[in-house]
């Protein structure tokens, strides 16, 4: 058992680097492992703990426990969480209890309100879940019934996908100054990348996305109310999720979703919306925020036409006048890419329609487009990638794959090589050399000359 333990523990352990624990127990090996190394990585610690709103600055200490028993129990019950953080900073003192489930095992909400009521009654702050579902970020729990609580605790949550995302990006962006520390972390990684771990990300739709593509297919319309559309919506903004953490790994950068200020302080809001547009439009469609790209990585699956079409909207460059000049803009920059498959959309001032052309006709003949609305020029442009992929679409585990291998395709191929056009710094033209030249001596020549 553990000495200095905190006063509202009865039995605890410090979380260990190796856990002599039965081989059956993975929760509690990787809950252990884990929580060993959050406390003993500095920047990892630092990384997880800021996700939760936790700032841990030098003075700050953290410790780390499993097999916990608190003092005081909402039932007279000693429930036994999987682990336990503490901060302290000073006479400050910062308690997190932690739930961890791998594999395919769900977290309980009833459980999850029982640990509510164990921190409420012995003083700690948080609640920390852990599993393979997904959270918009920490701060919106994956479980309806764990937001809508009346429980004044808040309940964080990390998916493993995050944490170990989170190491990969702390190693190869080279973010660790200790070198054992940056070893450890590495064991880390590849502690939880190894498929006996139970580490896994979203590779399937539920049922109800074959139920929803046969309503679609027949003409059917989508209900709001439709646990059907709902339980579809769950699962896209969970592959969503995970789709932007692929993304921060592949561009070793963080990448995140882009949402509206109502969608993003709201999971109910984004919802609506998406279930919105799923009845109306037959679609799905979400937006990725990569650090320093030209635009949101725009990404929609389109029921009807089976279609992934994945994207970028640029501003034209208003230095070139003519649609054609604006255009060549645009192909310099994807040259090199494969043309298969991709389009570039084009938009016009006021109420003039887009035209759509397919790269490869662009590249023959770009002026072309100087033909479709005759003085005028576009102001944007979205270049695409269309996929159809027929039946596989409506396939729960082939629909994740496809999208999974399209949407980095397009990034790494396209997205990676677009640039935003920005205007030029003014200059100071050649007739002017000094302050003299724009004194009111010098403006008052400029008027005699005027003609």
């Amino acid at each position: 058992m553990s000495t200095n333990l905190p006063d509202f523990l009865i039995r605890g352990e410090s979380a260990r680097l190796f856990p002599v624990l039965s081989t059956t127990s993975k929760e509690g090996r990787a809950t252990s492992i884990l929580l060993s190394c959050l406390s003993k990585i500095d920047e990892f610690g630092a990384a997880l703990l800021d996700s939760v709103d936790q700032k841990v600055g030098v003075r700050s200490t953290t410790t780390t426990f499993t097999e916990v028993v608190f003092d005081k129990q909402p039932d007279g019950k000693f429930d036994r969480p999987d682990g336990l953080i503490v901060v302290s900073t000073g006479k400050r003192q910062w308690t997190a209890l932690v739930e961890a489930k791998v594999g395919n095992a769900k977290l309980l909400t009833e459980q999850k309100e029982k640990y509510r009521a164990i921190a409420k009654l012995n003083g700690m702050d948080c609640v920390i879940t852990i599993s393979n579902e997904f959270a918009m970020s920490a701060q919106i729990h994956p479980l309806d019934e764990v937001r809508n609580s009346r429980s004044k605790i808040p309940v964080f949550h990390w998916s493993w996908m995050f944490i170990l995302t989170q190491a990969e990006l702390l190693l190869k962006q080279d973010a660790l100054e200790d070198s054992d520390q940056a070893n450890l972390l590495n064991e880390l990684r590849r502690f939880l990348s190894h498929e006996s771990t139970g580490v896994q990300g979203f590779d399937r739709m539920p049922p109800a996305w074959q139920e929803v593509n046969r309503l679609v297919s027949a003409g059917g319309v989508i209900s709001l109310k439709s646990a059907d559309a709902s339980d579809v919506i769950n699962a896209w903004h969970q592959e969503t999720r995970d789709l932007s953490l692929i993304l921060s790994r592949l561009t070793e950068t963080d990448v995140g979703l882009k949402l509206s200020k109502a969608a993003g302080k709201d999971i109910k809001q984004r919802r609506k919306d998406d279930l919105e547009l799923l009845k109306s439009e037959s679609s799905l469609s979400c937006s990725l925020d990569i650090a320093d790209a030209a635009a949101p990585l725009d990404i929609s699956a389109k029921l009807v036409a089976r279609t992934f079409e994945i994207g970028m909207h640029l501003r034209a460059p208003e230095d070139r006048k003519s649609s054609s000049a604006r255009l060549n803009w645009v192909l310099r920059q994807i040259k090199n890419a494969n043309d298969d498959d991709l389009y570039i959309r084009l938009l016009w001032p006021g109420r003039n329609e887009p035209t759509l052309h397919s790269v490869k006709d662009l590249r023959e003949n770009p002026k072309r487009v100087d033909e479709e609305n005759k003085h005028l020029a576009p102001h944007s442009f979205f270049v695409f990638m269309a996929k159809r992929t027929g039946a596989r679409f409506t396939q729960r585990a082939n629909f994740i794959s496809d999208l999974e291998t399209y949407v980095p395709q397009f990034y790494g191929e396209v997205g990676a090589f677009l640039g935003v056009w920005q205007k030029k710094a003014p200059i100071i033209k050649a007739d002017k050399r000094n302050a003299e030249d724009v004194s009111p001596s010098g403006i008052s020549e400029d008027a005699e000359d005027y003609d």
